[in-house]
C-alpha cells in the first residue's frame, strides 16, 4: 500500500555505506523474548482461526447447493484470499518470534512484498465487484441470474486477479531495482513498501509518486463503486413494501459494508493520514490488523449474519455428526 511521500522522507535512514544488501533483517515489535512468547501464541492462534474459518467457509460453499451462487463465489473468493493474504505474512511472522536470526533474503523479500500487494489490490476489487452484484441482486432480483451469468461474475474475478498482479508487480519492479546500501533492517514485521523506501539510498521519489497515485486510484475507485452500488441498494429498499424483505437486504448487505469499511477504513488510515502523525510502530500495528485480524474476522462477519450460511453450516454438521455415529 501506500503513504504520502512526504511521509517517507520524515524517517528515511542516512546513507552510511556503498555496500549493497542481500538480506533484510525484520526488527518485528520487541525485543522481549517473553512478550514475543505472547505474541506467538496470540497470533497462531489467529492464524489457525482464519485457515479454518476462510478455508471452511469455501467448503460450504462448494458441498451445499443451495450456495451456488455469484454471490457465494464471490464469498469463496474472498475467503481464498484471505487464507493466502495471511499466509504470506503469519508464519515468517511467527517463525521471527522464537528465532534469533530474523531475517530474510533479498528474493525471499520481494516475493512477499509481491504477493502481499497482489492479493491486497485483489481483494480491493473484489469487494467493489461484491457490492456491484448485491445491487444487481436486490435492483433487478428478476434478471439477477441473467444479468449476474458466469459471462459476467467470472471476467469480474478474473479483472480483480489480473489488476493485483499488475500492481503487485509494478511496485515490486520499482522497489527491488533500487539500491539498498544504507542499512539492513527492516522496521516491520514483513516487508512492506514504505519501510523498505525507507532504508534506500537511491532517490525513492518517483516510487513515492506511484505508490501515492496508484493506491490513491485503487482506493478512489473501489470505493466509489461501492458508494454507488449501496446508494442505489438503499433506494431500492426504500421501494419494498415487505419490511422482511428490507430486513433481510439490511442483514445481507450490512455484512458485506461492514467488512469493506473495516478493510479500507484501515488501510485509509494507515497510508493516507499526514505525515505529521505518522509513526512506524501505529503503521506496523495497523498493518497488522489488515493482514491478519481482517482475513480472520471476514468469515465472522459474512456467516454470523447470513441466514443461508448458518443453515447450511447446521446441516453440514448434523451430515457429519449422523456419518459419524453410522461408522462408530
Amino acid at each position: 500500500m501506500s503513504v504520502l511521500p512526504s511521509a517517507l522522507d520524515s524517517y528515511r535512514i542516512p546513507l552510511k555505506n556503498l555496500t549493497e544488501v542481500t538480506m533484510f533483517t525484520l526488527l518485528g515489535f520487541t525485543d522481549d523474548f517473553e512478550l514475543q512468547v505472547y505474541l506467538f501464541l496470540l497470533f497462531l492462534a489467529i492464524y489457525i482461526f482464519t485457515l479454518v474459518g476462510n478455508l471452511g467457509l469455501v467448503v460450504l460453499v462448494m458441498v451445499d447447493s443451495r450456495l451456488h451462487t455469484p454471490m457465494y463465489y464471490f464469498l469463496s473468493v474472498l475467503s481464498v484470499l484471505d487464507a493466502c493474504y495471511s499466509t504470506v505474512v503469519t508464519p515468517k511472522m511467527l517463525v521471527n518470534f522464537l528465532a534469533e536470526n530474523k531475517s530474510i533474503s533479498f528474493v525471499g523479500c520481494a516475493t512477499q512484498m509481491l504477493l502481499f500487494v497482489t492479493l491486497g489490490t485483489t481483494e480491493c476489487f473484489l469487494l467493489a465487484a461484491m457490492a456491484y452484484d448485491r445491487y444487481v441482486a436486490i435492483y433487478n432480483p428478476l434478471l439477477y441470474a441473467v444479468h449476474m451469468s458466469p459471462r459476467v461474475y467470472v471476467p469480474l474475478i478474473t479483472a480483480s486477479y489480473v489488476g493485483g498482479i499488475l500492481h503487485g508487480t509494478l511496485h515490486t519492479v520499482a522497489i527491488f531495482s533500487l539500491s539498498f546500501c544504507a542499512s539492513s533492517e527492516i522496521r516491520h514485521v514483513f516487508c512492506d513498501m514504505p519501510a523498505l523506501l525507507a532504508i534506500s539510498c537511491s532517490d525513492t521519489h518517483i516510487n513515492q509518486l506511484l505508490l501515492f497515485y496508484f493506491v490513491g486510484s485503487i482506493e478512489i475507485v473501489t470505493i466509489l463503486i461501492v458508494l454507488v452500488s449501496y446508494f442505489f441498494i438503499l433506494l431500492a429498499s426504500l421501494r419494498m413494501r415487505s419490511a422482511e424483505g428490507r430486513r433481510k437486504v439490511f442483514s445481507t448487505c450490512g455484512a458485506h459494508l461492514t467488512g469493506v469499511s473495516i478493510y479500507h477504513g484501515t488501510i485509509l488510515f494507515s497510508y493516507m493520514r499526514p505525515s505529521s502523525s505518522y509513526a512506524s510502530n501505529h503503521d506496523m500495528i495497523v498493518s497488522i490488523f489488515y493482514t491478519i485480524v481482517i482475513p480472520m474476522l471476514n468469515p465472522i462477519i459474512y456467516s454470523l449474519r447470513n441466514k443461508d450460511v448458518k443453515e447450511a453450516m447446521k446441516k453440514l454438521f448434523e451430515k457429519l455428526w449422523l456419518i459419524n455415529k453410522a461408522h462408530f
